[in-house]
């Protein structure tokens, strides 16, 4: 391959890249380029200053990005060879990706890779539809392969525990105007022109419930926008998920982005979409009892709804160049 089958391959890695899944559409992740070798930042200016103090949030996102850009990278016929965190110094250098030698791609990378511009983010009930447990069992191993831990919760007495954790940490955070005013920054008025945050199809103008009720945030607050259809009579709650890690260092909160687009994708494959719910999380003593209580000890980073649906919403995301600093290199 030349030099510019290269270029052209990494290009389009840094285009699958942006259409992760990140807190709020926010797209919290800048990347510049160096030669073969792409570095994947955090950007600063994106992160959630209340909702995610700590910017946990934001690098799950940017984990998520990291897998779709090495995914696609290597479907492109390059093989990734990444490094995470490499530069202490330098906190919001995240991974740095170089594009080497050339890359086997089996069938399931070429799936995954299918799914990128197709995955939705639901905001609702589901329908009746069951998921086959051999689904469930085999999106639990996808996110065991990037070093997380999917657990299936199949109690309703700890269905009902984390719906009662979800319903009080919305109750507290709808009563916080500063968090309101977060929220709503990224809610996307119908007709508007923006990249991104949440289009105004994409959420209910009233909250919809489900059974039992897992409260989505209120992107309509003091707006008639939304959509309405979302009020209907798909009001499955779906298959409840806890995404966890043993540690919470960044480290393992970038794996765990890549673990959770890697299981969003597989499911996306096999017509399941998910919904999250990570109000609770951003709370630290309900995260803290969700850890001893239900996780094993282990570090909640995603609650997720998993189901099937047949809505039809819209997606946004910026351009490319709006995400690539043309003035930095990897080296700097």
């Amino acid at each position: 391959m030349t030099d510019r089958d290269k270029e052209r391959a990494i290009r389009i890695a840094l285009e699958a890249a942006t259409w992760a899944p990140s807190v709020h559409n926010s797209q919290p992740w800048s990347f510049s380029i160096t030669g073969d070798e792409i570095a994947v930042r955090a950007d600063p200016e994106r992160r959630l200053r209340y909702g995610d103090a700590t910017g946990r949030q934001q690098l799950i996102s940017c984990g998520a990005a990291l897998f779709n850009l090495v995914t696609t990278l290597r479907c492109q016929g390059y093989e990734p060879v990444t490094r995470v965190l490499p530069d202490p110094d330098r906190p919001s250098l995240l991974a740095t990706v170089r594009a080497a030698g050339s890359a086997d791609v089996d069938e399931l990378t070429k799936a995954l890779r299918a799914e990128v511009k197709r995955r939705r983010t639901h905001r609702a009930g589901f329908t009746d539809l069951p998921i086959p447990d051999r689904l469930i069992d085999a999106l639990v191993a996808q996110a065991g392969r990037e070093g997380a831990r999917l657990t299936p919760v199949r109690s309703p007495v700890a269905v009902a525990v984390v719906a009662a954790l979800t319903q009080a940490a919305q109750g507290v955070q709808s009563q916080d105007r500063v968090l309101n005013l977060e929220v709503i920054r990224w809610a996307r008025p119908p007709g508007s022109s923006r990249a991104d945050g949440v289009p105004a199809d994409a959420y209910p103008a009233e909250p919809a419930r489900t059974s039992p009720h897992f409260p989505q945030r209120d992107y309509a607050w003091r707006h008639e926008w939304g959509n309405p259809s979302d009020q209907s009579a798909s009001a499955s709650s779906g298959v409840l998920t806890l995404l966890t890690t043993s540690g919470d260092t960044r480290e393992e909160w970038i794996a765990c982005g890549k673990a959770l687009q890697r299981t969003l994708l597989y499911a996306s494959a096999h017509g399941v979409s998910a919904a999250f719910h990570t109000q609770a999380l951003e709370m630290h003593h309900l995260r803290e009892y969700l850890r001893q209580e239900l996780c094993s000890g282990e570090y909640p980073q995603m609650i997720m709804r998993l189901g099937i649906t047949f809505d039809d919403t819209s997606a946004v995301r910026r351009p490319l160049r709006d995400v690539l600093d043309q003035s930095l290199g990897c080296g700097r």
